[in-house]
């Protein structure tokens, strides 16, 4: 008899739960695999769920096969993905998350098909309802800096009802409780929590304010 409770969880029930718990991506850009194991355990002991290694990093498909491996409740994969091949990959090394600065049909639709998480970068309504077309899971408002909390409103005004907007470029736990009151879904946090020679306990420290900050934005 099979207990289906103990299948493990798929990358959209990973993410829901993400969402649902600390929706802030992980974006780990230039992380390499020697410190991969060190600085996931900062950043997962402190809450997050979700890990980004961006492809311009050193050997990144070595370190997400590795956090990917230590971190099973995790979503695991990879940012700064530009072409479909690049999704396959990732999903060969375990990764279940495909994150873009862009909007490309093709990388979108792929990461679909492979059953994965899929967030593109998107600025204007065109590439929003584009990107949901061609099966996003949810938006990467980037960069933030080039919008605002207002452009996030107008966009949830038009979107489908449900629809995670999460804008990433220069968020910092100072600024996040004005995104989320126009209706931020989430974050990704990429220099204000890891930068390439940062260590491992100045990394989790920033974590926990970034978990502090969203905590007490919830509660507000």
């Amino acid at each position: 008899m099979t207990n289906t409770h103990l299948s493990a969880p798929t990358a959209l029930e990973k993410f829901s739960a993400a969402m649902g718990e600390l929706p802030l991506v992980a974006i780990l850009r230039g992380l390499s695999p020697a410190e991969a194991a060190d600085v996931g355990d900062a950043i997962v002991e402190s809450g997050f769920r979700l890990l980004e290694v961006p492809l311009n990093s050193p050997q990144p498909l070595d370190s997400i096969a590795l956090m990917r491996t230590r971190f099973p409740q995790a979503l695991v994969g990879a940012g700064t993905v530009l072409e479909a091949r690049q999704v396959r990959e990732v999903h060969a090394a375990g990764g279940e998350l495909i994150v873009s600065p862009n909007f490309n049909a093709e990388v979108i639709a792929e990461a679909a098909r492979l059953g994965m998480v899929c967030l593109p970068g998107v600025l204007t309504p065109t590439e929003a309802f584009g990107a949901l077309a061609a099966g996003a899971t949810g938006l990467k408002l980037f960069p933030a800096e080039l919008a605002s909390p207002a452009v996030v409103k107008a966009l949830l005004a038009v979107l489908p009802s449900g629809t995670p907007v999460m804008p990433v470029g220069g968020i910092t736990p100072a600024n996040m409780a004005v995104w989320r009151a126009a209706g931020a879904a989430g974050f990704g946090i990429g220099s204000a929590l890891y930068k390439p020679g940062k260590q491992a306990a100045a990394v989790r420290d920033d974590a926990k304010q970034f978990v502090a900050a969203w905590t007490g934005v919830m509660r507000a």
